[in-house]
């Protein structure tokens, strides 16, 4: 699946409020443009995607069955 493709399933499932299928869409983006960046640029928004996923926290807990 490209980033295009995950993005229209975000999209016609409303998912727009998982985060994590967010951070998918954005690790996908990354991927796909890898070969255009420097080892540095990649490095640098790895961390920060990776940051932000570490961000979400447990904010699913207690909601597991709706969200998952």
């Amino acid at each position: 699946m490209n980033s295009e493709q995950l993005g229209q399933y975000i999209e016609a499932s409303d998912a727009i409020a998982k985060p994590w299928l967010l951070v998918q869409l954005r690790l996908k983006k990354l991927q796909e443009r890898r070969s255009q960046l420097s080892p540095e640029e990649y490095a640098t928004e790895l961390a920060d995607i990776h940051h932000d996923l570490m961000n979400l926290g447990e904010w699913w807990v207690g909601i597991e069955a709706e969200v998952f």
